[in-house]
Parts: structure tokens; sequence; C-alpha cells
């Protein structure tokens, strides 16, 4: 069952919440954390991302990095602009996308439940991606950015979100990015036990987003576990803090690819080959999206192409088999193109579907790629199917947006 608890958060004063929150660390580089935080000493990014105090390409793994964000991390505090809560709490944070919006709990999760597979991943993770993370978790002592879960509906849990969202709420504002955040404090004791008690209900969380900051998250708890001589296992660091949304809230956008080359084969013998397991149809100059499972969209030399698999080309009845991004990338990638190892290949880049079409037909268009290939979005559905059968998705298959703002609430492990 998920074990969940409230935590004191660590957060801005409603009128600095702006200044502080930032995007996540990962999707973003030094220079645009450092462009984005200019003229803002408040900017969470000097936390996140501290190398942006440093000379341009100071390289952001130094040691002297990591004593930065911790530094910052005080400093933020003792001048007021993140301020811990007095009681434990939880909170609800609302995400508002193209007139779309998705609740989540906030909540502190148990790290046993990563460590034992109830907490369940479907992406595989980078060791110096963890280190990286693990580094800057140990360093504050703090999950500094929420994980991105996702639970299997829950009645009562709606109702509980229909309840507390129906008051005022603590931070609402729009981010320059377009998208709306909004938080409301659960504080009233009857709903929290009731809150703790419904997620303990539940068999599995699932990662939606953020795998390598969960395996940190998790692994730093453990390893404090282990070091403390007189480990009791509740402590505050044996649990890590994520955002968790039912599944229904949650929608996953597409995440396509684009290729340099054709591997040496002409635009119409590439078609030829293609035509061998897809259905092809030229679709014209009109921008032409993938309209079901197993269809998907070509772009290549100005125009558009339809491509359904045919029948017999995947597998229904296997969770893995029957992803589009699987039979693309062995009947397409693999089989025509030569490119095997989707996570090193140079010869393969992946556009997130936020970007939209347009941005896969700029850089056909542009000469810098050869092909584009958008691809149905995986559904959550999918991927629980996935991660409940200990399968793990093939790389650079699931995005989600709106990611979730970094510094409106933070957990301290102490």
């Amino acid at each position: 069952m998920a074990k969940v608890k409230p935590f004191r958060g660590v957060r801005p004063p409603r009128e600095l919440v702006e200044e502080v929150a930032s995007r996540p660390y990962d999707v973003l580089n030094s220079e645009e954390a450092r462009k984005e935080a200019e003229g803002n000493e408040k900017s969470l990014y000097h936390i996140i991302k501290p190398e942006i105090d440093f000379a341009p390409g100071f390289d952001e793994h130094d040691p002297a990095v990591y004593d930065k964000a911790v530094e910052n991390f005080r400093m933020f505090q003792e001048k007021g602009w993140l301020v811990q809560d007095s009681a434990e709490n939880y909170y609800i944070y609302a995400q508002t996308m193209d007139g779309r919006t998705q609740y989540g709990f906030v909540v502190a999760a148990w790290v046993p439940d990563y460590m034992e597979g109830r907490i369940k991943k479907h992406e595989l993770t980078r060791r110096d991606k963890e280190e990286d993370r693990m580094k800057h978790v140990r360093c504050n002592n703090a999950n500094i950015e929420p994980v991105f879960f996702a639970f299997p509906d829950n009645e009562r849990l709606e109702q509980i979100i229909r309840e507390v969202t129906a008051a005022e709420p603590e931070y609402d504002f729009v981010a320059p990015d377009g998208f709306g955040h909004t938080l409301w404090v659960i504080d009233k004791p009857e709903t929290i036990a009731e809150i703790t008690a419904e997620f303990d209900k539940i068999p599995s969380l699932y990662i939606a987003d953020g795998h390598h900051r969960s395996a940190a998250a998790a692994l730093v708890g453990n390893e404090k576990a282990q070091n403390n001589p007189d480990h009791r296992g509740d402590e505050e660091y044996n649990y890590f803090m994520a955002v968790a949304f039912p599944a229904s809230h949650l929608k996953i956008i597409d995440y396509n690819r684009v290729v340099r080359d054709l591997n040496g084969l002409t635009p119409d013998e590439f078609l030829a080959r293609v035509a061998e397991n897809f259905d092809v149809a030229e679709m014209g100059e009109e921008i032409y999206h993938p309209a079901a499972l197993h269809n998907f969209s070509l772009y290549m030399g100005g125009r558009w192409y339809s491509l359904t698999a045919k029948p017999g080309t995947y597998d229904d009845s296997d969770p893995i088999g029957v992803l589009d991004v699987t039979v693309s990338s062995d009947l397409i990638l693999r089989d025509i193109l030569g490119i095997t190892d989707l996570r090193s290949d140079k010869r393969i880049d992946f556009v997130g579907g936020i970007r939209g079409l347009e941005e896969l037909k700029r850089r056909v268009d542009s000469g810098e790629m050869a092909m584009a290939l958008a691809l149905y979005p995986v559904t959550m559905d999918q991927l629980i199917d996935i991660a409940d059968t200990g399968n793990i998705m093939p790389p650079k298959t699931t995005w989600f947006e709106p990611k979730l703002r970094s510094g409106l609430v933070i957990h301290k492990l102490d």
C-alpha cells in the first residue's frame, strides 16, 4: 500500500512566489537558466542551477557549484524568501494548460516503497544523472524539487480535491510560458488523516516524470537510514517529496523523432522499404497528425505521409510490442535506417510534442534533418500496464506537460 505523510513545507511568501518559482532543473541548460534568472536574485535557479552564479562555461558538476546551492538555500531562508510551515500539511497543486486543469496532492512518499517496487517506474535511469541529483539532495539535505507521480483514480480523493479547491488558494499565478499554477494548503487534521488513509488503500504509485529525481531522493533517504546507528524508520529522511495526480487527470503528449539521413537510400527507395510494413498514403503539404494508435506521420521532401502499420507488425498482447515507439524503432529506425541505440546515436534527435509538428517540418526544411516521424501519444493505461508488468519503456516514449513548477514547496530531510 502507498504510504505517504504530510510535511512542513518550505515555501515562498505569497507575494514572492512568482519571483521564486522556476522551471525544473532538467528542462533547460545553464545559459537558458542564466537568462531567465537575469535581474532576479530570488529565482530558484540560484539553488537548482547554481552554476549561473559562476562565469559562463564553469563546470556545473564542480564541488563549488554544489556548495553554492547550499549557501543560496540558506540565504533564501535567512532573507525570508523561503519560509518553513509551522505544522505538517498536505498541499493540492493545480496546473492549467490549454483550458485543461489537473490536480495533484503534494505528499511525502515513503522511501521503502520505492526501494521495494511499490513506487513503480517505466524508464531506465542513468547513473551519472542519478549521482548529480543525489549530490544535490545530500548537500542541501532537502528535496528542492518534487517528482511527478500518478495513482489509480480514487473517488474520495477526488471529493477532497473538489472540497479543498472550492476555497481561496494560497498561490495562483500564470507563469511566463502561459501555464497556470495554483496551490492550496491542507491543514485540517481530519482531512490530513483521511488523505493518509486513502493513499494507504492504493496498491502502487507510478512515476510519470522525474525518474532520476525519484531515484536520487530515495537512494539518499536509504543511505541516511543505513548510516544512522539509531535509525527508527520515522525520520523525515525516510520520505521524499512528490506531487501525485489521479491518472485520469494526466495526458501524455507525443514524443517525436527527426533523423539526419536516409542511410544511403533515395526518398523513393526509403518509401518503398517503409511500404513493406506500412500502408503509405501521401497527404500533401498540410501538416498531418497521426490519427490513432499504429498510425504515424512522416515528413520528408516537403510532403506529409500517413503510415499505418499492417496487421502482424505489432503485438497487441505485449505491453512493449504494442507501443508505436517499438513499432517505429524496429521497423523504420532499426531495419531501414540502421539506428539501433536511441540513447546514443547522433543521427537521431527527439522533439517533444509541446513544440508541435511545425518544429518537425522546420528542422527538415532547414536541411538539418532528412525526415521526421510523428507518433500517436502513449496512454496512461499503457504506462501503468508496462510498470505493473515490470517492463521498461523504450527511450524517449513519454512527454508530460505542463511540467511541475519548482519552488512552490520544498521538503527538508531533518
